[in-house]
């Protein structure tokens, strides 16, 4: 009895016609109608919901990434470490692919192919600067960088042919001894 007064009185009011729906969802079905079912109701009647009342966007689920503030301190300890100079860093990089970009995204397949990293455990000088470092972060996971160390200093263009890079990341001169003047030696 109490069911149908209040059915009657939610119902009269629009505004609450919602309220009504969820209410109506948590009675049983026999109460609704005073224990019996009519034949004649149609789906029809029936208030509407929304298919699925608890919906929330998949948007609100993904947020950004909380980085650890230990990332962003100062790496001076790491210098140290690894034997940079951070009043100093070094120019040149030597990039060198260890692992395949086969079964990777195509962005980081085109990365490899810009910045000539086609052949595994082939080096490749590139500059230190923000712009190429940039590059290199979206393959720093395939990639190997070392700094270009040049214990002899830099080499002249002539030297160029007779320079190589050895397995510790050091541009090595190799000079050929030029023959003495003979003016010099009858001297």
């Amino acid at each position: 009895h109490v069911h149908k007064e209040l059915d009657a009185f939610l119902v009269a009011d629009e505004r609450l016609l919602e309220t009504f729906a969820l209410v109506q969802l948590h009675r049983p079905l026999q109460d609704r109608h005073g224990g019996r079912l009519h034949s004649r109701q149609t789906l029809t009647e029936a208030p509407v919901l929304s298919p699925c009342a608890w919906y929330v966007s998949a948007r609100s689920k993904f947020s950004k990434s909380r980085i650890p503030q230990e990332i962003f301190a100062e790496r001076s300890k790491e210098h140290e470490k690894y034997g940079g100079d951070p009043d100093q860093p070094h120019k040149l990089h030597i990039v060198t692919r260890v692992k395949s970009a086969l079964r990777r995204p195509y962005w980081e397949k085109e990365m490899i192919k810009h910045l000539g990293l086609q052949k595994a455990h082939v080096p490749v000088i590139h500059k230190n600067t923000p712009a190429v470092n940039s590059q290199l972060k979206f393959v720093k996971h395939l990639v190997r960088i070392q700094p270009l160390k040049t214990p002899y200093g830099l080499p002249a263009e002539h030297d160029m042919a007779d320079a190589y890079i050895n397995s510790k990341g050091e541009l090595i001169v190799h000079r050929l001894l030029q023959p003495v003047d003979n003016k010099a030696i009858e001297s």
